[in-house]
């Protein structure tokens, strides 16, 4: 039986490289592919401060290199780099950019100039339970995808400090989050996301990635929800067949319906254009960063939960996180903010 598991070695790694994990499988350390990328967000409801922390590992011909980025809320701070240098585990979640960037699964160590550094460690953190999948879900084992998807932290307790700007925060207690997205060269040309922890009740937590997914011929639009109700139960929806989600998205508003056989979420976002940030997305080959993504890190988003037509849970966050991506729309709206189009640090329009 070792013998053979060790024959199979090299089929289980090429087919990791594909971006793909079977069932049992761990998403969390390096697939190999063309971007890793790695997201903390970090929450502060009596505040109403957010702070998030994001490391995209970036493979060109000459090596690895790495999409580095900090901003905040409500100030409007956003500092983006494109390092020269990028390193993904590939036995543990893990991304490393030099010394700037270093995040694991209880550490993060930012250092993007003397305004926009991070030292954090999590305690008590909330994992992903379903060990059978991901948050991709049966869609990880398909190769090739042009993204995968997966909340790994849906919760835990920040302790460290931040320096946004001319401010400094004391992260003491805020809740945490934290995910993976990777796939092929490129991004799709619109996707939509979200997250959210500052509900009345500190365990639970909101998060859904969508968009046009590619594979060979493949063309598809799907989305995932997954909600950790107060009472710690994982629900997550976003199978087509199953559990299917319909989404309706623009720049300020998120609407998306989920079904299954048993469970139904309802969530409805809105946020303000002139107070999103605009994110970037590396353009791996090319090692460089353009604007990618539409991003609020202060909206507001409601969520019902229903079991077999009668509500179990029913909140509103006022610090939620809502994405719109797409390379032609954040172009747009940094020239609109009076950027050229491949601007990637074009802040918020009006600070909240």
């Amino acid at each position: 039986m070792i013998r053979l598991r060790d024959a199979l070695a090299p089929v289980r790694t090429a087919y990791r490289a594909t971006g793909a994990d079977g069932f049992f499988g761990d998403p969390l350390p390096a697939h190999g592919v063309a971007m890793e990328g790695y997201f903390w967000r970090f929450t502060d409801p009596s505040s109403g401060r957010v702070l998030i922390a994001l490391n995209g590992v970036n493979r060109a011909a000459d090596g690895h290199w790495s999409t580095l980025g900090v901003a905040a809320h409500p100030h409007g701070f956003l500092r983006t780099v494109a390092h020269p240098v990028g390193e993904a585990d590939p036995d543990h979640l893990g991304a490393y950019a030099g010394d700037a960037f270093r995040g694991t699964a209880d550490h993060l160590d930012v250092d993007l100039g003397p305004d926009a550094r991070i030292e954090a460690t999590i305690s008590a953190p909330v994992p992903w339970s379903r060990r059978s999948v991901g948050g991709s879900s049966v869609a990880q084992m398909i190769p090739g995808l042009n993204q995968y998807w997966h909340p790994w932290l849906l919760g835990g307790t920040a302790h460290g400090q931040a320096v946004v700007g001319s401010e400094t925060w004391d992260l003491e207690g805020w809740s945490v989050y934290g995910e993976k997205n990777w796939g092929k060269e490129g991004f799709p040309d619109s996707w939509w996301w979200g997250q959210a922890h500052g509900f009345g009740d500190r365990g639970a937590c909101v998060a859904f990635a969508g968009g046009q997914v590619t594979a060979g011929p493949l063309r598809t639009t799907v989305t995932a929800v997954v909600v950790l109700l107060p009472n710690g139960r994982l629900i997550r929806l976003g199978d087509p067949v199953v559990s299917p989600v319909r989404a309706d998205v623009t720049d300020e508003r998120w609407v998306l319906h989920g079904r299954s056989a048993q469970w139904a979420v309802d969530i409805e976002g809105t946020g303000d254009l002139a107070c999103a940030h605009v994110l970037p997305v590396p353009l791996p080959a090319a090692r460089r960063n353009v604007p990618g993504a539409i991003e609020h890190l202060g909206a507001t988003l409601h969520v019902t939960v229903r079991r077999c037509g009668r509500i179990v849970w029913e909140d509103t966050s006022d610090v939620a996180a809502l994405e719109h991506g797409g390379i032609d729309r954040a172009r747009a709206e940094v020239v609109r903010r009076g950027h050229g189009p491949d601007a990637v640090d074009a802040s918020p329009l009006r600070a909240e």
